[in-house]
């Protein structure tokens, strides 16, 4: 997906680094991801989920908070209360760009900070929140920090290790986490909401899942993330739960679609990658776009698998359409279509053409299943598809007439 370089200022003056994926068509909405706790905005959760949402044509910003990565302030002194007040700064700069509500996503202890961030940035700026193991007490995050916490809130120099890495904590750090309540942040929650947790997770237990679940109000859903571990390292774990979180938010989200379809026609747009083009017809839109090999996303058909496409799905249609009609005990088609571009180089008849034309040719082989068809049957199908109205189209005079608007 196209990843764009953001740089968000917050209140306090620091610099976030943060990286946005972009749809390959349109933005159809935007969502903010918040990262585990000592995390960065290039954990495998962070990254697979935000480009699986954006896949979906939600624009998702993932971003290092106050002190990690590449974002700027102490760790050690921000605390839970700084993780929300730069979400609260993100949001508000994705709202700016894009326009608001956003979707919400946050990812254990990031999952906290949505949840406490959402009273902070009012109901016109949030549609809908979505937690993906998250605890339900913030304290709780204090379980994982290796080192003497007494001597920290005694105003100490000292050193503990979180994840295996050394950080230097202060008493206002603490302080900060052991205040948030944020059970009673839930109750007062008014906007769509949905816990995602593995009742196996090692290190945010289900209950806590259980315990967000009760506070909340309706509308609330839970979905079990079975057989996961707390970070989401397999791939497929987080592009299960970004799908289900993308779906859900479909419901709550104003997908934001000022292009309206074609009467007639299709329509086409670049998009933000490379290649990458949306398609509209009357009643449907996908992407077309090239493979990576190419210097596209491959997040859509190429253009000549939809030309391709267009004379094979013609051809199967026309074949079932005429043996439906004739009753006959047509089972299935398979067609298999490829594009030559030097069709010249294979033939004998050349001197025919237009000097100046390039020769080219699409190779279609179609398989007939059924078998209670009589031989002459299955010829009868292959000579009708040969009359489909793409094939005719192909074949016939076509001209290509454009004309510039704006």
């Amino acid at each position: 997906m196209p990843t764009e370089a953001l740089s968000i200022t917050t209140e306090a003056g620091h610099a976030l680094e943060g990286s946005l994926e972009l749809p390959t068509g349109l933005v159809r909405g935007a969502a903010l991801f918040a990262h585990c706790f000592t995390c960065t905005k290039n954990s495998k959760a962070a990254v697979t989920v935000a480009r699986a949402l954006a896949q979906e044509g939600i624009a998702t910003l993932r971003f290092d908070f106050t002190g990690l990565g590449g974002s700027e302030g102490e760790f050690g002194r921000a605390g839970f209360a700084t993780d929300v007040s730069d979400l609260v700064d993100a949001a508000r700069k994705l709202v700016e760009r894009f326009g608001g509500p956003i979707l919400m996503v946050g990812h254990s202890l990031g999952g906290a900070a949505v949840l406490a961030a959402a009273d902070d940035l009012g109901s016109d700026h949030v549609a809908a929140i979505a937690t993906i193991g998250a605890p339900s007490d913030v304290p709780h995050v204090l379980e994982n920090i290796d080192g003497d916490l007494e001597a920290v809130r005694a105003g100490e120099d000292t050193t503990v290790t979180i994840g295996g890495r050394e950080f230097s904590l202060s008493k206002e750090f603490l302080d900060k986490v052991e205040s948030a309540d944020l059970l009673a942040e839930v109750a007062r929650i008014r906007k769509p909401l949905m816990f995602l947790h593995s009742p196996t997770d090692q290190i945010v237990g289900i209950e806590h899942a259980s315990a967000l679940f009760q506070a909340a109000k309706h509308p609330k859903s839970f979905v079990s993330l079975e057989g996961a571990d707390h970070l989401l390292v397999k791939e497929a774990d987080a592009r299960f739960a970004a799908t289900v979180i993308a779906g859900w938010a479909q419901r709550y989200l104003p997908l934001r679609d000022d292009w309206p379809m074609p009467e007639d026609g299709v329509v086409v747009k670049t998009g933000h990658g490379k290649f990458g083009t949306e398609v509209h017809t009357k009643a449907h839109r996908f992407i077309a776009d090239e493979p990576r090999g190419y210097g596209g996303d491959d997040t859509g058909p190429t253009p000549y698998d939809l030309l391709n496409a267009a004379l094979g799905t013609c051809t199967a249609m026309t074949m079932k359409m005429y043996a439906d009609r004739k009753k006959w005990p047509l089972d299935g088609v398979t067609v298999e279509v490829r594009h030559e571009r030097q069709h010249a180089d294979e033939c004998d008849h050349v001197e025919a053409m237009e000097q100046g034309k390039q020769l080219q040719a699409l190779h279609r082989t179609i398989t007939i299943e059924g078998a209670g068809l009589e031989e002459d049957q299955r010829a009868k199908l292959i000579e009708i598809a040969d009359k489909c109205p793409v094939h005719r189209t192909l074949e016939g005079e076509l001209h290509v007439h454009t004309e510039r608007s704006g």
